[in-house]
């Protein structure tokens, strides 16, 4: 991306626009369960705060950032979970004071950062322009689990866009994080925007192909949704047993979401 600012400003209106929903909550609300096992809203916006610090210190103070990962690699199963719960344990205030001076520092520094720079990160180095688009997968990510628990139906807009890259890119990792080659020959991934464009990727006569909603395919590959509740179709075997296993995120595979009256 040869100029990341775009990204920068898209993730800081996705932050605010989180913001703008949880702000006005009760202390109640900030309690409720979200689709998460055992994560309340408090633990969803906790755990954006935590990731924030975290990439703060991935791109200002790398010592600080390997400790860090060597913390995280000491107890893999509980890390994120422990980071959650910290920040849950304080008042609604005071969590929100701590996440906007989280993330204001952080899009300063990705602003500051020197053309080409490359910061660590748990899986592999990322640009700033990268860096900010994790953010912004996560933070779109996490909001949903917030307006699903709030029954709040959110617009999409274009933002989704970064969402799709992330995830389109990360086809081979999801393969690998679940003990599979991926496949040799790229896709096509032709998804329709909230604005009724077309969002394409991949060569247009790719024999393995994957089609929908640009939204579904970000609930898909953020597991905020089953396969079996979205309008995603996929074309030959590699492409639709990557819908099976999609995952945008660094880190193992998560469990995902059942699908709708699973548990019924």
């Amino acid at each position: 991306m040869s100029d990341p600012t775009p990204v920068f400003d898209d993730l800081r209106e996705e932050s605010e626009e989180l913001d703008s929903l949880v702000a006005g909550l009760s202390s109640g609300q900030w309690s409720l369960a979200t689709p998460a096992p055992r994560w309340s809203i408090a633990h969803q916006i906790a755990h954006l705060a935590w990731t924030d610090r975290s990439a703060l210190l991935a791109v200002t103070d790398e010592d600080g950032f390997r400790a860090l990962v060597e913390k995280a690699l000491a107890a893999p199963e509980s890390f994120v979970d422990e980071g959650a719960e910290e920040g849950a344990r304080l008042s609604p205030a005071e969590l929100l004071v701590r996440w906007r001076a989280g993330r204001t520092a952080l899009d300063e520094a990705l602003r500051a950062a020197p053309p080409g720079a490359r910061f660590p990160w748990y899986g592999p180095p990322m640009s700033a322009a990268s860096m900010a688009t994790g953010r912004l997968m996560e933070t779109w990510a996490h909001g949903q689990d917030i307006a699903d628990t709030l029954n709040v139906v959110r617009t999409h807009g274009d933002r989704l866009r970064h969402v799709v890259r992330i995830g389109v890119r990360a086809r081979d990792f999801a393969f690998l994080v679940h003990g599979l080659t991926a496949p040799a020959e790229a896709f096509r991934v032709e998804l329709a925007g909230p604005s009724g464009d077309v969002w394409a990727y991949g060569p247009e006569d790719a024999a393995q192909r994957v089609t929908g909603p640009a939204l579904d395919f970000c609930l898909l590959v953020t597991q905020r949704a089953h396969r079996a509740d979205l309008a995603l179709r996929a074309t030959g075997d590699d492409a639709d047993r990557w819908l099976d296993i999609a995952q945008a995120f660094a880190g193992p595979p998560g469990a995902g979401r059942p699908p709708k009256g699973a548990d019924r």
